[in-house]
């Protein structure tokens, strides 16, 4: 064998190790995608991963036809595959803000089902050529293989520890295109002596190589417009962290807070939704000596604990840093939290609520849970019997818990079924609910070691809303919002509490929330 064919023999293994890493990358970006703009992160990851298997079942059938000019057809499925890819993220925010409902998540599919069918023909052309060079089909093929599955072990590793916190999932995309490209240029000028018209197809990947490069350079701020459609105010703030997807709007006084699209917190109301959580059990604990919160790094539960001097240690539970350095650092969330959680008595742990509870051996008197919705497998497991029961153990006698339940007006099944999984761990339970005007109706649960009795507990510390006097009457709910709920045939629905092997709320949440 010659040298030149030598050199194209190395090339196509290293060749089938990047395609890989680039084809890996793009199957768990567009599970990113989905599970960021779509929602449900379980359903959308494995939507996109198995469209993504079967397009390349398919494009490995499809490879039969493809029997002459192998290294020419090896290059048009790279310059596809970059600028499909490349401009995929982009245009699933266009997509997102511009069309009708529903055609987003059409044409995510779609790009995931291209994207896998163009990644399928890819190795056995790889193959192919590699035994035309004169490599034994037994050896090609076994190389090739190893090329790529160690490819796709290191594009998953590049994605989650690398790409995605490092540069988003916009630039991402566009980054990996060019690879592909990069990968398609190489192989015309190897085989250069076997194609024909080679400046044709340098010029056509040129191009499309200007398009990926101006994509790196300005996509993410035109993919920034997109997505401000899908906010009512002007982004402020836009992030994105390991976790998730960091937003901060503002609007004249009304700054909003929104996790991976969800709204967490407007400035103008928020007063309402912070005091009724934290208060109460405030009110019903013994003692406030040790407090514990799940979540709540904005710090505005921390601020309202701050306000009984006989706090002595405050203890916040929030898994993404980024959200707490924002709140200590971003002028108009520091203001709205007043500092809160600078203050000396707070101690801030970035881990999973799950996992503190499991690992400490802590006591607290109160304890706060303001996680997000249950709208993924991950915050799932934060709304079973199996987390509540961790809670219960970590809390003393004569102790109190709230929880963020959701609303008991859109998510009707979803908050008493919240409730009704707190009081299977052996807790008495109260229910609250209260009007935030940026939320709508928003429900609790008042969770006890001992029976709650609301007249009898008093509101001691300034309030903007909350009362003595008003705290009962958070109790009472209307028909429909109350716990009997009614199936489509009127009988009763009997509900049951949701738990980590039978997680049911994911489903009534999505359920739930279809509407609205």
């Amino acid at each position: 064998m010659d040298q030149a064919k030598i050199k194209q023999s190395h090339f196509i293994y290293w060749a089938s190790g990047i395609v890989s890493i680039c084809g890996i990358i793009f199957e768990v970006l567009f599970g990113a995608l989905g599970s960021y703009i779509l929602g449900d992160g379980v359903k959308q990851y494995t939507l996109t991963i198995s469209l993504f298997l079967t397009g390349m079942g398919i494009g490995a059938s499809l490879s039969e036809k493809v029997t002459k000019n192998l290294v020419l057809s090896f290059v048009y499925i790279e310059f596809m595959v970059a600028l499909i890819g490349g401009f995929s993220s982009f245009l699933m925010f266009g997509f997102t803000a511009f069309s009708p409902s529903g055609t987003d998540a059409l044409f995510l599919y779609g790009v995931t089902l291209t994207v896998g069918a163009l990644t399928g023909v890819e190795l056995p052309i790889l193959i192919r050529k590699a035994n035309e060079i004169g490599v034994s089909l037994n050896r090609s093929t076994a190389r090739v293989l190893f090329s790529d599955y160690a490819g796709g072990l290191i594009g998953g590793l590049l994605f989650v520890f690398l790409l995605r916190p490092q540069l988003g999932i916009v630039k991402t995309a566009f980054l990996v295109g060019l690879i592909n490209l990069s990968v398609a240029l190489v192989v015309i000028w190897l085989f250069r002596k076997e194609i024909r018209r080679v400046t044709r197809h340098f010029f056509v990947g040129g191009m499309i190589g200007i398009l990926l490069l101006a994509g790196l350079l300005f996509g993410e701020a035109m993919a920034l417009t997109f997505e401000q459609k899908l906010y009512k105010d002007p982004i402020i703030h836009m992030e994105e962290s390991e976790y998730q997807k960091i937003i901060l709007t503002r609007d004249k006084d009304d700054v909003r807070l929104y996790l991976n699209g969800g709204l967490q917190l407007s400035s103008i109301d928020e007063y309402r939704y912070h005091e009724v959580l934290v208060h109460p059990p405030m009110a019903l604990a013994d003692e406030h000596d040790n407090v514990l919160v799940l979540g709540g790094g904005d710090g505005l539960a921390v601020k309202e604990l701050l306000k009984y001097e006989d706090v002595k240690n405050i203890t916040l539970v929030d898994l993404d840093p980024a959200v707490v350095d924002l709140a200590n650092n971003h002028p108009y969330l520091l203001e709205l939290n007043e500092g809160a959680i600078k203050n000396k008595k707070v101690e801030v742990i970035n881990q999973d609520a799950f996992q503190f509870l499991e690992e400490t051996d802590e006591w607290f008197d109160v304890i706060i849970v303001d996680l997000p919705d249950p709208n993924d497998e991950s915050l799932n497991k934060l709304y079973t019997k199996e987390f509540y029961s961790l809670a219960r153990n970590h809390l003393v006698p004569g102790g109190a818990m709230m929880i963020q339940a959701t609303s008991p007006v859109f998510a009707r099944e979803v908050y008493w079924t919240i409730s009704t999984t707190v009081a299977s761990t052996g807790l008495y339970t109260e229910n609250l609910h209260v009007d935030v005007p940026s939320f709508g109706n928003w429900g609790f649960v008042f969770a006890s070691r001992d029976p709650i009795n609301l007249p009898d507990l008093e509101i001691a510390v300034p309030t903007r809303f909350l009362t003595t006097d008003l705290l009962p009457s958070l109790a009472t709910f209307g028909k429909d919002e109350g716990e009997h709920i009614l199936d489509q045939n009127e009988d009763e629905v009997k509900l049951r509490p949701n738990t980590l092997i039978d997680p049911i709320l994911i489903q009534l949440y999505e359920k739930s929330w279809e509407n609205y």
